[in-house]
């Protein structure tokens, strides 16, 4: 199950003031070190960052720049790495450290322990090989370490677990929000969704009344 922690929102008073810019005729003013927002401003950002998406006028809400980590199975990736601007910071890696992990602590609960036990093989497989051997013979079979670890990463199921922190901003979270809301993978979009809706004044300036 999607699981999402270590939340840090950057910029948000910044870009209500900012959102003001287009309608001033004046010089803009050097900020203080924490700028002053006034009820216009959060009244002004309401109406324009709950515009339908792609219409531009919610465009202020680009520099509202959010920070998380996300604990996530491995077959929700390809849905979020689809939206332009969610830029991730690192992860960890199967690539690295999938043979040291402890595979079932790492699966979510829809994972068979047959799926399970058949990746482990193949991990205590890849961990007999030393320095310097680059052939093993398991069950009759020869194998090399470039076939075993390719074992190792084929037959990883989906339901793996992994953590990656991720920036992006309120213009995205909005449409990640209305295009995944009721989406059929409840248990992931949902808690994302859920996630959503805590940001400071999310549903005030991304999502309509």
């Amino acid at each position: 199950m999607l699981k999402i922690f270590n939340t840090r929102v950057y910029g948000l008073e910044e870009s209500l003031i900012a959102s003001g810019y287009p309608m001033k005729s004046e010089e803009v003013e050097e900020w203080e070190a924490s700028p002053e927002v006034y009820e216009s401003d959060y009244r002004r950002g309401a109406k324009l960052g709950t515009v339908p998406t792609g219409t531009g006028h919610d465009n202020f809400l680009k520099g509202i720049i959010v920070q998380f980590d996300v604990t996530y199975p491995n077959y929700w990736t390809p849905q979020f790495q689809r939206y332009h601007f969610a830029d991730i910071v690192s992860s960890t890696s199967k690539m690295h450290r999938l043979t040291k992990m402890d595979v079932e602590k790492s699966c979510n609960k829809y994972v068979d322990k047959v799926v399970i036990d058949n990746l482990n093989k193949w991990i205590e497989i890849f961990n007999r090989f030393e320095p310097g051997i680059e052939n093993i013979v398991s069950d009759g079979k020869g194998f090399s370490k470039y076939e075993v670890f390719m074992k190792v990463i084929s037959n990883t199921p989906m339901g793996f677990e992994q953590t990656m922190r991720v920036t992006t901003s309120y213009l995205q979270l909005k449409t990640i929000y209305l295009q995944r809301k009721h989406h059929k993978l409840k248990e992931d979009w949902g808690n994302f969704c859920n996630w959503c809706e805590t940001l400071p004044h999310f549903n005030e300036f991304c999502l309509s009344k």
